[in-house]
């Protein structure tokens, strides 16, 4: 059998950058989304409104070149709508044309896949088993959608390790395991937050370094541990370490 042997630069080129980003209600991870270059939204959520022109120009400035206006989007309700977008993604021609694509949000999504799994079984610990195995495959196989970039949203919630009792706050997910493990399976992990300056005006932020409170990470080595929320600009950076 002959070994196949890649680089990290060839597989970083070749797969696109994959991002897991989570924050608190209402700042803004839908609009996030549209600074990425040429996205595709997949979404159970009713966050659509958020993306209306007026909101993006009074988030990121009217004119900001960054921006797409207009975004496509894949509702889902189903469990057969996620399979059905994720064959559409990764399988017709019209799909080619879109370089981003992203999950809005993971959590919400789960909460389709746990309902699912509650009608089929009558023990409700079955349902969350099943919906550890199959949310873990379906983040798998979004995130290694090829030759593309992937954004994957959350919720956050705090978090407590039982050892030392120290409080974080990270992704949010349905059941007390699948939380913990959604950011091992990116190399890329942002917090979204809002911040003041001295004049007491607010600015949006991505996190990519961890502290006492935060669950964060870039194992590009390419961002400084606080960057602008414009995703192509950091999807470039990343590309060109």
């Amino acid at each position: 059998m002959a070994m196949v042997f890649t680089t990290a630069e060839q597989a970083t080129s070749a797969g696109g950058v994959k991002v897991l980003t989570y924050g608190e209600a209402g700042v803004g991870k839908t609009m996030l989304l549209a600074t990425a270059p040429v996205p595709l939204m997949i979404s159970n959520e009713s966050g659509a409104l958020s993306l209306r022109k007026a909101n993006l120009e009074r988030l990121y400035g009217v004119g900001n070149p960054h921006i797409t206006y207009n975004m496509p989007i894949i509702e889902i309700k189903t469990v057969e709508d996620l399979a059905e977008a994720h064959r559409w993604v990764t399988e017709s021609n019209e799909a080619k044309g879109f370089h981003t694509i992203g999950m809005d949000s993971a959590s919400e999504i789960a909460e389709v896949i746990l309902n699912n799994a509650k009608r089929q079984v009558k023990d409700p610990r079955q349902a969350y088993g099943e919906l550890i195995e199959k949310m873990e495959t379906t983040i798998r196989s979004f995130r290694d959608i090829p030759n593309k970039h992937v954004l994957i949203t959350a919720k956050m919630e705090p978090m407590k390790d039982e050892m030392s009792g120290v409080v974080k706050y990270a992704p949010s997910m349905p059941g007390a395991k699948l939380g913990h493990k959604l950011p091992y399976f990116f190399d890329e992990v942002f917090r979204l937050g809002i911040n003041k300056t001295p004049q007491g005006e607010s600015y949006r932020f991505l996190q990519t370094q961890p502290d006492l409170q935060y669950v964060a990470k870039d194992r590009s080595g390419a961002l400084a541990s606080i960057e602008p929320p414009i995703l192509s600009a950091i999807f470039a950076k990343i590309m060109a370490a």
